[in-house]
């Protein structure tokens, strides 16, 4: 295709955008000075875009014709005719062709749309490409999460400090923010379903592509914007509940963890046990956040790297770069696919990029600095995250010298069926050992999203004890 690669935003987009720009600007500016002041709600007159120059989510509606970058028409809002419930999705667009493919060595002719991690893998990885398809904004959701974004622009705040909100129990907290503390808030608040279970595994990979499988079981019950509950049943204050289960390796089998998160983390943080199936006990696990190394990661990943951000955000300045046309990962169907099996997907160096697809989307751009006094192994870490859905798809994270140290790429896909934009391959790439860790590969399993019944007592500490059991 004879696409120009280096289209820069045209006049046509600065006009589309030029409420959009100056108020990145000013809430740039502000986020530089006051990184981390308390949000306030925004005024009635603002929140009446939603819906109409704004998706129900807060992005921008139009699209960019002269990137390729469609309006906005409402997602997906049709179940593929092959679907069977719980089970993987089927490709919707199945006739789409590539339109180009980036390498290392033409890198820097789509430099502009491109994070800085991404160009380190096609320039470090010869192997390494990306194709690129015709951009699709199939993000959709819920129209009780629509409803609920609507309410919370304005009546949901930050608390002080910026560690978490308060205001809201369903929907986009900030869908139009006013920086970037509030823009991770929007990621940690994204729709991700309703009380359901799953089975996947994660493999961290050597240098020669070698792998052991640790494979997992896992329940939810999202309580924040759950729409099998009624707005009494969603707590106040409680976001969900997660349990992870280790089926394998035998060595590992049995572990399980239990975490409690919740909205305003200055008044309750993070709660974590883990069942010891050798003690057969329950402990509390503080060190799961932060950068403790994640379950079984081979120290690939830190526990905040877990869905490309979660938990507490007061360790980190938050400011609002901008918003930029970035190629993602979007639409991975395929990749995610049981037509493939877990050996495909994996190669030395980086996964399969023949099952990959990338798209070109606007993303918020937000950048985490570590606040003075703090710490943390990553000293800056770069945030792009998708306008239409509000998860992050790119993390550029650096060490503390400030050099680009690890990248993070997000795999998505839409569960039409409910709907929602969902996570799928996560892959976090550690460029100086050279090895990576893929996560939520689904493909080998036969459960990809099977609604559960569950109380809150199966939630509980005193629960873990009787599952380790069965």
């Amino acid at each position: 295709m004879s696409r120009e690669p280096n289209l820069m935003e045209s006049t046509m987009q600065a006009r589309t955008n030029r409420l959009l720009t100056t108020a990145l600007a000013a809430t740039a500016a502000m986020a530089t000075a006051l990184p981390m002041l308390a949000g306030a709600a925004v005024s009635e007159a603002e929140a009446a875009r939603l819906g109409q120059d704004l998706t129900p989510m807060g992005a921008e509606k139009a699209g960019n014709r002269a990137l390729g970058i469609p309006a906005w028409d409402g997602g997906i809002t049709e179940v593929h005719p092959d679907f069977e419930p719980t089970k993987h999705y089927p490709n919707p667009f199945p006739d789409d062709a590539v339109q180009f493919v980036i390498t290392g060595q033409n890198a820097d002719q789509y430099a502009d749309h491109l994070t800085p991690g991404q160009m380190a893998l096609l320039k470090q990885y010869p192997t390494w490409k990306m194709k690129v398809y015709p951009s699709r904004r199939t993000a959709s959701f819920p129209q009780g999460i629509y409803d609920a974004t609507r309410e919370n622009a304005t009546k949901v705040t930050l608390v002080d400090g910026g560690n978490g909100f308060t205001g809201a129990t369903s929907g986009i907290a900030f869908p139009i923010p006013q920086n970037g503390t509030e823009v991770i808030w929007n990621h940690l608040t994204a729709y991700k379903g309703d009380t359901w279970g799953t089975s996947w595994a994660q493999a961290p990979v050597t240098t020669g592509g070698d792998y052991n499988l640790v494979e997992f079981d896992y329940e939810y019950d999202f309580i924040y914007g759950n729409q099998s509950k009624t707005a009494s049943q969603r707590q106040e204050n409680l976001l969900l509940y997660f349990l992870q289960a280790i089926t394998a390796p035998p060595r590992l089998a049995g572990s399980i963890l239990l975490v409690h998160e919740y909205a305003d983390q200055n008044a309750q943080p993070r709660k974590a046990w883990v069942y010891n199936p050798g003690s057969r006990r329950v402990r509390l696990a503080p060190n799961v956040a932060y950068d403790n190394p994640g379950t079984a990661s081979d120290s690939l990943r830190t526990n905040d790297d877990f869905g490309m951000f979660n938990g507490a955000t007061d360790r980190y300045k938050w400011e609002i770069i901008g918003k930029k046309s970035i190629y993602i990962p979007y639409n991975t169907y395929e990749l995610n696919s049981d037509k493939i099996s877990i050996s495909d997907v994996i190669r030395p160096g980086h996964i399969n990029p023949e099952y990959a697809r990338y798209e070109l989307h606007r993303v918020w751009h937000v950048r985490a600095t570590l606040k003075d006094g703090t710490s943390h192994i990553y000293k800056r870490r770069d945030f792009y995250l998708d306008e239409d859905s509000w998860a992050v798809h790119v993390v550029d994270k650096y060490d503390n010298r400030d050099q680009l140290w690890r990248v993070a790429e997000l795999h998505s896909l839409n569960f039409y069926d409910l709907p929602m934009l969902s996570a799928g391959v996560e892959v976090h790439h550690d460029l100086n050992a050279k090895r990576y860790i893929a996560m939520r590969l689904t493909n080998d399993y036969d459960v990809v999203y099977k609604p559960i019944e569950a109380t809150e007592n199966d939630f509980r500490p005193a629960a873990l004890r009787s599952r380790g059991r069965r």
